[in-house]
């Protein structure tokens, strides 16, 4: 079976929006006509199904005379980590070594754009100079209402939403909807799930039975997200028994958008200058290859936070600080950033290691610490932040809230591992920071910046310093490692970090290639 075969399979299923089982790749990819297969295996399979089984394919097999022809397809990445072979049933990106020398690196014309009027960056979603928070009761009212508002618009269209005290209303049996945040959920006795849920008119008790197949959902429910739900009434009326839940989601028929030429971005994160662990050779053989023809194209440099190591961060921090001071941290910095070429756009957001507030969403820097990475003139930004590069919107999102993901969610829907896994939860809950009141810091604010109201086309974090990369409905999910050893503090809590790899975003195609440094 030719090895492109496999790769158009996978990349095709990911664009509808599915992963597959290697047996059921290779079942496609030596079908007679594979395109056909796909369509009726995609028929075959029930709607809530994220995976084509070998079972799907056998089926579509049998009950379809293939014709021949082959299907062809552009090959991207559809999920994974950076160690995912493409016969699997994810396909990984094309990863290659980096160059440790530049060849003419010295102020040699790189073939990137000469006509600045071909580029384009605009920043949307940023707190920076917007903070209106005071940390009063009223302020976190504002917050979650602003959240529930924006978010039941995704969902009212998809139910017949009632207030919940309109359903406090109904006769007993009745059909109703809800669409609400999560205020509590809990087991019953009888092994059932009770998910509370509160709209801007009161609360709502809601049931889904144990036997039932949705049950396998309440396990991705975090509180304070927003769901909608549909049901039958108990005969009291003070219960309602749930037949289906929904999430705001991304929908399986999006499209996103793309460059009008060939120009491609470097997304990357945790720089962590001013540790020991700081990669040092890693990172200039990253800033030499930027120099060299091959990355000619790369013309948008894109850091998701985590410049420095920062101070007092983690417990005896300074014990493995090489620069004590947070402001010479920076100043360093500085310097390496020196080294990409002076001819690329960029654009920083912070960190959780950043001299900013650590409560999200976090301000860009101020202008002390921007003037001293004033190298390059780069774009400045807040903590989250959707930047419009030659219109492909990307999430920028340094990540905090990934280790409360993976903390609450079963190790098969969110692992360090697969980072990419965590993202695709978020992605489907439509806001990077949903639960309040756990590790992840939340300021509040008059709009709730940390929700995506619109979807983006590409999803960057970083923060867990683990490479790992796939498609969500065809949003390109990817968080990019980092650039700093293990600490003896991951040692401790068991991080073994993804060090030195550049991913790197065709912006025409959202094709994705991994350029490996370390």
């Amino acid at each position: 079976m030719p090895r492109s075969t496999s790769v158009r399979v996978v990349t095709e299923l990911a664009s509808r929006g599915y992963n597959a089982e290697r047996e059921a790749v290779t079942l496609i990819a030596g079908a007679n006509d594979p395109e056909r297969t796909i369509e009726r295996a995609v028929e075959s399979v029930p709607e809530n199904a994220l995976t084509i089984s070998a079972e799907h394919v056998r089926r579509s097999i049998d009950a379809d005379e293939p014709a021949s022809t082959t299907a062809t397809h552009n090959p991207s990445v559809s999920g994974g980590n950076h160690d995912t072979p493409v016969e699997t049933e994810t396909t990984a990106p094309v990863e290659t070594e980096g160059s440790g020398e530049a060849d003419g690196k010295a102020d040699a014309p790189t073939g990137r754009s000469a006509d600045p009027e071909l580029r384009s960056l605009a920043i949307d979603g940023d707190i920076t100079g917007r903070s209106t928070g005071t940390g009063e009761y009223a302020d976190f009212v504002g917050t979650f209402r602003d959240r529930y508002e924006r978010l039941s618009k995704l969902l009212r269209s998809r139910v017949n939403h009632r207030p919940t005290e309109a359903v406090h209303a109904m006769a007993g049996g009745s059909d109703a909807a809800i669409v609400g945040m999560i205020s509590d959920i809990r087991s019953t006795a009888n092994g059932h799930w009770l998910v509370e849920l509160e709209d801007t008119t009161g609360t709502f008790p809601c049931l889904v039975m144990k036997d039932r197949e949705l049950a396998g959902v309440v396990d991705e429910l975090l509180l304070d997200e927003v769901i909608a739900v549909e049901g039958t009434l108990a005969g009291d009326g003070g219960i309602l028994f749930v037949d289906d839940l929904h999430f705001p989601d991304v929908p399986r028929t999006y499209r996103p958008s793309t460059a009008d030429r060939h120009v491609r971005a470097a997304l990357i994160s945790d720089v962590h200058v001013g540790s020991q662990e700081f990669a040092r050779e890693a990172w200039s053989a990253f800033a030499d290859w930027l120099h060299t023809e091959e990355a000619s194209a790369v013309e948008y440099l894109l850091v998701a936070g985590d410049m420095v190591e920062g101070v007092g961060v983690y417990p005896n921090q300074d014990e493995e600080l090489d620069i004590v001071d947070i402001y010479e941290q920076y100043e360093q910095f500085a310097e390496y950033l020196k080294e990409v070429p002076g001819d690329m756009e960029i654009l920083l957001i912070p960190g959780n290691h950043d001299a900013v507030r650590l409560a999200e969403p976090q301000p860009g820097f101020d202008d002390d610490l921007r003037e001293i990475m004033s190298a390059h003139d780069p774009h400045i930004s807040g903590n989250p932040s959707t930047v419009t590069v030659e219109g492909v919107s990307i999430l920028m999102y340094h990540g905090v809230s990934l280790d409360e993901v993976i903390a609450e969610l079963p190790e098969e829907k969110a692992n360090y591992d697969e980072p990419h896994k965590p993202m695709y939860q978020l992605l489907k809950k439509r806001h990077v920071a949903p639960q309040y009141g756990g590790h992840t810091r939340i300021a509040p604010e008059e709009r709730d910046y940390l929700v995506m109201e619109e979807v983006p086309d590409v999803f960057h974090t970083g923060h867990v310093h683990k490479l790992g990369y796939g498609k969500y409905h065809n949003v390109l999910a990817l968080n990019s490692g980092c650039w700093q050893e293990q600490t003896s503090f991951q040692k401790s809590v068991n991080i073994d970090p993804d060090v030195g790899y550049a991913p790197i975003v065709d912006l025409d195609t959202l094709d994705l290639t991994i350029q490996k440094f370390r």
